[in-house]
């Protein structure tokens, strides 16, 4: 059985603590693997951890709450994109409202990966 490693505990540890939003995005990016791109949940990017990525589109998907709209957190958020972005990501915000409607998040992603 392969080793498991703290990155590993850390994305299982926030799948399990999945909050609504994130949980209503799942529902409906789940569906995309059906048209060749599986998503994944909590996927490590460096040091840092995406809510969802598409690997094969080097595609980040994160779902923002009320948590992101305070000035020090839009400095970290960016710092972070522009780090992921460096890596050769893309990265998608959706404000946790907007990801409550599942047909706008797919809306959304789809558009972006030309589906």
């Amino acid at each position: 059985m392969p080793r498991r490693t703290p990155k590993i505990d850390r994305a299982r540890a926030l799948r399990q603590a999945v909050n609504t939003p994130e949980d209503r995005a799942w529902q409906a990016l789940r569906k995309l693997r059906v048209y060749g791109y599986p998503v994944r949940r909590q996927h490590p990017i460096s040091i840092w951890f995406a809510d969802f990525a598409i690997v094969r589109a080097k595609l980040v998907i994160e779902i923002d709450g009320s948590i992101h709209d305070g000035n020090l957190a839009v400095q970290k958020d960016a710092a972070r994109q522009a780090d992921i972005e460096r890596l050769g990501w893309r990265v998608i915000r959706i404000p946790a409202r907007a990801a409550m409607d599942a047909d706008h998040v797919w809306s959304v992603v789809t558009a972006e990966l030309g589906l």
